[in-house]
């Protein structure tokens, strides 16, 4: 698939990652081309989050290449923590974001990014006061306005309830449809590899399996 436009967006090549003497995984190798969905599996302690990082450009490796063939401002990332400012409203954290890329979007613009994701009437109230899935809702909001080329998603589904997690799923596909490529650290792994085109999957320090999705057979572990 990474044919589309060209070349991959990212590539990674025998990645390594020590800490200290500890080793976390090796000889780690995979690409992702523009608009594909690469689920990263594998059980805890297998170095998921560890190489989204590496892969981000938020982390270095202790061996190996990435290549990140997207410029800094089209990147977005999303993890299991939410980076919201629970003083400020709604609107506030999402005009405070946009200004940190030099945007200036309208109340109007801001208010519909808020209305996509189920949050319009709550615009004014602080973040502070939101549920789990509100926050992470918000956070997507925050994505919505960069409209970035490449999503690195850790774990975004943990905590949500049933309603927050089917948006998730539903906009990871609008994404995708858009040309938007997503690499996605799941803690659903059976539902949410048939969105995935293809998954890397890491366990025992190692790459266990990378290739289609639709050739990758979940195993019953703790994510």
């Amino acid at each position: 698939m990474t044919d589309r436009v060209g070349k991959p967006l990212l590539t990674v090549k025998r990645a390594a990652k020590f800490y200290g003497n500890k080793l976390v995984f090796k000889e780690v190798s995979c690409e992702i081309g523009p608009g594909e969905i690469m689920l990263v599996a594998g059980p805890n302690g297998a170095g998921k989050s560890t190489l989204m990082r590496i892969m981000a450009g938020l982390s270095m490796p202790s061996a190996g290449d990435i290549s990140l063939n997207v410029e800094p401002e089209d990147v977005a990332y999303l993890g299991h923590s939410t980076f919201i400012y629970p003083g400020l409203s709604a609107l506030a954290n999402l005009r405070f974001w946009a200004s940190m890329y030099e945007l200036a979007p309208s109340r109007d613009e801001l208010v519909a990014q808020l209305k996509r994701v189920g949050l319009e009437r709550v615009a004014e109230e602080k973040a502070g006061s939101f549920s789990r899935g509100m926050a992470q809702r918000l956070n997507l909001a925050r994505i919505y306005l960069v409209e970035p080329k490449l999503i690195f998603l850790d774990e975004p589904g943990t905590g949500l309830d049933t309603r927050s997690m089917a948006l998730l799923r539903r906009e990871i596909t609008s994404f995708r449809s858009k040309g938007t490529s997503i690499i996605w650290i799941s803690h659903h792994v059976f539902e949410d590899t048939a969105l995935a085109d293809k998954v890397l999957a890491l366990g025992g320090r190692k790459v266990e399996y990378f290739g289609p999705a639709s050739g990758y057979v979940p195993e019953v572990v703790s994510c």
